[in-house]
């Protein structure tokens, strides 16, 4: 029987007191021509922020080549089309963040890989009524041009999950977004040396870095959150997009046990402890390690006493570590070597 994959599971929550992070396009028929409105999602006659998952990925990246020294895989551009090298052997990001290249079939062919790293939207956790800011131009001569961006305040929240089972192995098997690699390609004279430096290893169909290089790719994927920077009018509005709260487990399987313990109550976000505890004690044989709960001071202190008083009653059941935000990322990212392979 094929094993499960392992996978961690990650929830975290953004505190966003005036925030403008992922504005969309323009829209023509607003009253102000030259008005930024922010990404929402209507709900009935609720209006919801949220940060498209595209933007948060593309901050985690950046703070990865930055902060972690990544070599990114260069961007290749053809006419309407652009794809990156399809080398996770050089470059981490096609590893973890995946890709897709069409090549000549002589060549390999089109080459996929599903993303161990998957994410969700960042979403508001409470409806917002969304402030239009005006702004004027007027460092020149003439009349000056009036502009309009809009902004919220809110607690965004955000689930991912990282496949562990398949950082740093790829494959070749002719199925539609497994097919990572093909011999054809392998064979070309720069993607083989990036084989052999990279000191990877064929066993029938994958190639397999290193253990240390794995757990290295993996460890600095969960490491860069305390890191991660970026959105939309930052010179404006200054967000801290950094988890000030998080939950981490490694979990035997893929589904994501921690999207639904938080919600709204008075119009104020809630996390729900009753719920946490309930899909720990439910699930306690699938959680492979101990469960990580991250909190920064100043970030709903009433929490507090709550997450001390979980973490008595699931004593017996599952390890709880209540850690300020960036110890429990650390802490957790630094025990994944065991859980890889």
């Amino acid at each position: 029987m094929k094993s499960m994959s392992k996978n961690v599971l990650g929830l975290v929550l953004i505190d966003a007191p005036h925030s403008a992070l992922n504005n969309d396009q323009a829209d023509p028929s607003a009253a102000d021509e030259n008005e930024s409105p922010t990404k929402v999602i209507k709900r009935g006659r609720e209006t919801i922020p949220y940060v498209s998952a595209q933007a948060w990925r593309y901050w985690w990246r950046n703070t990865l080549e930055n902060k972690f020294d990544w070599k990114m895989s260069p961007i290749i551009r053809e006419k309407k089309i652009a794809f990156t090298s399809a080398n996770p052997f050089s470059y981490p990001d096609d590893d973890v963040f995946g890709y897709m290249r069409a090549l000549k079939k002589d060549d390999g062919g089109t080459l996929t890989r599903l993303s161990p790293l998957k994410t969700s939207p960042l979403i508001s956790v409470v409806p917002q009524q969304v402030t239009s800011d005006f702004g004027v131009m007027s460092r020149h001569q003439g009349d000056p041009v009036p502009h309009v961006h809009q902004f919220y305040s809110t607690v965004l929240k955000g689930i991912f999950s990282l496949d562990i089972s398949s950082v740093g192995i790829f494959q070749g098997v002719a199925r539609t977004g497994y097919k990572n690699l093909d011999e054809a390609y392998t064979a070309k004279p720069e993607i083989k040396q990036s084989i052999d430096n990279a000191q990877a290893q064929q066993q029938d169909e994958s190639w397999i870095l290193p253990k240390d290089e794995r757990v290295k790719r993996a460890a600095e994927t969960i490491k860069a959150l305390p890191f991660l920077s970026g959105g939309a009018k930052s010179a404006l509005h200054l967000t801290d997009v950094t988890p000030k709260f998080i939950v981490l487990a490694v979990i035997n399987g893929g589904n994501h046990l921690f999207m639904n313990i938080t919600a709204e109550m008075s119009g104020e976000p809630l996390i729900k402890t009753s719920a946490l505890k309930e899909v720990i004690t439910d699930y306690k044989d699938s959680i492979l390690s101990d469960v990580y709960i991250g909190r920064q001071e100043g970030f709903h202190d009433e929490l507090k006493g709550a997450l001390e008083q979980l973490k008595t009653d699931l004593a017996g059941t599952k390890n709880v570590k209540i850690l300020s935000a960036k110890q429990a990322i650390e802490e957790f990212a630094e025990g994944l070597d065991s859980y890889i392979e």
